[in-house]
């Protein structure tokens, strides 16, 4: 037995999909209006992973122009087939259901070839004579439920119509279908409840993929619906899939959150996992049972060997690409970064205010507590053009600490947008022709913002709390919080050595 904490993907990393090659994991997540899509990851032994890079690397592949905040890339699921990966997702903002396949996991992977049957959250089943089902959501006079249509994976069409296989338990938004052959039997597993505090999974099966469906008499098999937020337990549990690993040990990976303090998460829905057993009725049992909390003991993956987590790190923008854990808002305007002695920002008209893609580059949050710092040279900037770091969660609510220029005097300035509030620090003077500090404190419940000349002691410009930033306040987003650099109207600044460092919470 080994010990370890959830979640494995810190910060807003939902609705994970996984897949096993042999002795290898590979797992997918939601990127919504953020590019590139799909975040794909890799593991040998289901509790350290390793980000690979992004399924949709490319516009065609996900086009986000005009897209609304938690638009573009939904649930994907990501399978392997004879030798092929498959990752099926929705563009809820162009083009609907659609997948793409790469014979190396690393791709490149294909253009997208559209599925026509509608609803989200879809996935692929492959049965024993090679027929490959297709699921998503559906409706029908019964209300929402899980609908089901056969395809061609060389051309997408569909070969039969939608047909509704199963309606869930009764819980809103039945949704996140996967399918499974187990023992002879047809495993359907969905989400249910909505993906907020009443999230949880369910389970039937059949002895046939169209139905009909018996219910688990134990669902949900996964939720912290009835548990108290208060506690600190992660709560919103759901969306998951299964896989088994090669010693026959089988594991569910799911999302959740971390709520701040009662019944408010900003850092989103995160990846998780626990380990399942099959009762003598054949029926899934997670966890033994029991709640998901930490520390986590479960039965030894394969593979697995004792690792310390470092989660500090440091960007100096040295090579030719940006690292993976960097994300855009929407399709880039790529001229306007630059890479070579740092990260050269060039501002646009477009701002963070705007659902379009303004200059910025972001990292999720996935710590309540750490430190973020960036050293910044002014190479332009016009009076009232902004070259900054932000907490941005979405047009709407974001933190933004920036240098501008107030009557010709370099200064910097806190401003903190929440719905159609504005409001600004007074102006923290700077020094020209030098390197200036930026810094981020977080904590559970606040961000502190300071800025100053490098190498000299900072100044205090501001502070801003959790709470207007997180996902109850921005009337349930599917995303999180992210730390991004960004530049706005006539500017052009190079960001050199961003740190990411954790601190330990305060009690």
């Amino acid at each position: 037995m080994v010990s370890f904490e959830n979640p494995i993907l810190p910060g807003f990393y939902p609705d994970p999909s996984i897949c096993r090659v042999g002795g290898d994991y590979y797992l997918v997540n939601s990127s919504f209006e953020f590019f590139p899509g799909v975040p794909l990851w890799h593991s040998r032994d289901l509790l350290h992973w390793e980000q690979l890079g992004h399924v949709l690397t490319r516009p065609s592949q996900d086009p986000l122009e005009g897209c609304r905040a938690s638009g573009g890339i939904f649930a994907p699921t990501i399978r392997h087939h004879n030798g092929r990966f498959y990752m099926v997702t929705t563009n809820v903002s162009a083009g609907g259901n659609f997948f793409v396949w790469a014979d190396d996991i690393r791709g490149p992977w294909s253009e997208p070839i559209t599925i026509k049957q509608g609803g989200i959250d879809p996935s692929f089943f492959w049965d024993d004579d090679g027929t490959v089902y297709f699921q998503s959501t559906f409706g029908d006079i019964n209300g929402q439920c899980i609908g089901q249509c056969v395809v061609d994976l060389e051309t997408g069409e569909m070969l039969t119509e939608t047909r509704p296989i199963w309606h869930g338990t009764g819980g809103k938004c039945p949704e996140g279908p996967h399918m499974y052959k187990i023992n002879g039997k047809y495993y359907l597993m969905i989400a249910e409840g909505g993906t907020e505090y009443g999230h949880m999974e369910t389970i039937a099966r059949s002895d046939s993929p169209w139905g009909p469906f018996e219910s688990c008499p134990r669902n949900p098999i996964l939720s912290h619906r009835d548990i108290n937020p208060r506690t600190g337990i992660p709560q919103g549990l759901g969306h998951a899939d299964l896989v088994e690993d090669q010693n026959g040990q089988w594991w569910i990976v799911f999302h959740g959150i971390r709520p701040s303090q009662f019944m408010l998460h900003h850092m989103g829905r995160e990846t998780m996992i626990a380990p399942v057993d099959w009762d003598k009725d054949g029926w899934p049992v997670v966890n033994g049972g029991k709640p998901i909390e930490n520390p986590m003991t479960v039965p030894t993956p394969p593979n697995y060997q004792e690792k310390p987590v470092d989660k500090a790190w440091k960007d100096c923008f040295q090579g030719p690409e940006l690292d993976r854990r960097w994300a855009y808002l929407r399709n880039p305007v790529l001229e306007n970064y630059s890479l070579g002695n740092g990260l050269t920002l060039r501002g646009a008209a477009v701002t963070l205010d705007d659902c379009a893609s303004p200059t910025f580059v972001g990292v999720r949050q996935g710590e309540f507590c750490s430190q973020v710092e960036v050293s910044l040279t002014v190479d332009q900037l016009a009076e009232g053009a902004r070259l900054g770091l932000s907490v941005f969660h979405v047009p709407q609510h974001h933190y933004d600490l920036f240098v501008t220029r107030r009557e010709g005097q370099l200064c910097a300035v806190l401003r903190r947008r929440v719905v159609d509030m504005v409001v600004e620090s007074a102006p923290v003077a700077l020094p020209e022709g030098q390197p200036i500090q930026l810094r981020i404190d977080s904590a559970r419940l606040g961000y502190t913002f300071y800025a100053g000349a490098a190498g000299q002691p900072l100044a205090q410009v501001g502070t801003g709390c959790t709470q207007l930033l997180s996902t109850e306040v921005t009337i349930c987003t599917f995303t999180g919080c992210f730390y991004g650099m960004f530049a706005e109207g006539a500017s052009q600044g190079t960001f050199q050595e961003f740190t990411f460092t954790p601190l330990p919470e305060e009690a």
